[in-house]
């Protein structure tokens, strides 16, 4: 680490403390994704909670405030409307219950919000993770299924202000987190009920099954702080279930 490098990390650490923090609202940037829609119409339920979530933190004497809700809503709907036939948003489970042709309802969630500044990883590059549950419901408003994931970003901070590589390593984990949705809900069995044309209809079996099991789960990989990270690392190299976290160069 090169002492020029540490006195503009901690210049610029001073710098934000005296204006009073750091703002940022990461928005999602998901390419189309080139899946087989599901035929199915579902309703996506985004309570007030999560139209307004809003992560924040003081870090070495910085105060961060992190405004997910917007990308919150994009994500979700992105990821729904690539994966069904029709989607209908709700913003209470209520609501949502009273539509009689509706298949399942999907309440996605941000469950946690963690991340390491460029001071902590020496100046390298930022990371962020964000984990998310989705709460998969019978039009009824019984639960079916309850669905989590994990999506893991990161940044280089050489060249950017210190709000810029945060911002780009939140995109980067809602891309992850789409992109291991997308490809791993297929094998779901809400995905093969969907699938057959059927509604979700929730048995005494079921409701057991949901409260013990999820149908998708990738366990959250504790960022690893390393003075410099593998360059052939990539957000989402770690496979599912895997508690290997990211690749570090000594």
């Amino acid at each position: 680490m090169h002492w020029r490098r540490l006195t503009v990390i901690f210049g610029a650490a001073l710098a934000l403390t005296a204006c009073g923090g750091v703002q940022i609202a990461p928005q999602p940037q998901l390419p189309k994704a080139l899946i087989d829609v599901l035929p199915a119409k579902v309703g996506l339920v985004i309570p007030a909670e999560q139209r307004n979530f809003t992560h924040t933190e003081t870090r070495g004497g910085v105060a961060w405030t992190i405004m997910l809700g917007a990308g919150q809503q994009q994500f979700s709907r992105r990821v729904l409307e690539s994966t069904f036939r029709e989607v209908n948003e709700f913003t209470d489970l209520e609501s949502a219950r009273l539509i009689a042709d509706l298949q399942a309802l999907f309440e996605p969630k941000i469950e946690q919000f963690s991340f390491a500044t460029a001071q902590e990883t020496g100046g390298e590059y930022v990371a962020v993770t964000i984990r998310y549950r989705i709460d998969v419901y019978a039009p009824n408003g019984e639960r079916f299924d309850s669905l989590t994931l994990t999506g893991y970003g990161t940044a280089p901070a050489e060249g950017l202000g210190s709000a810029s590589p945060m911002e780009e390593a939140s995109k980067s984990a809602m891309r992850d987190a789409a992109a291991r949705f997308l490809t791993q809900f297929p094998s779901t069995e809400v995905a093969k009920v969907l699938g057959d044309g059927k509604r979700l209809e929730v048995t005494a079996e079921d409701a057991m099954r949901a409260l013990t099991a999820s149908g998708l789960r990738i366990e959250a990989v504790p960022i690893r702080i390393s003075r410099r990270i593998d360059p052939s690392w990539r957000p989402g190299s770690p496979t599912a279930n895997s508690s290997t976290p990211a690749p570090v160069a000594p």
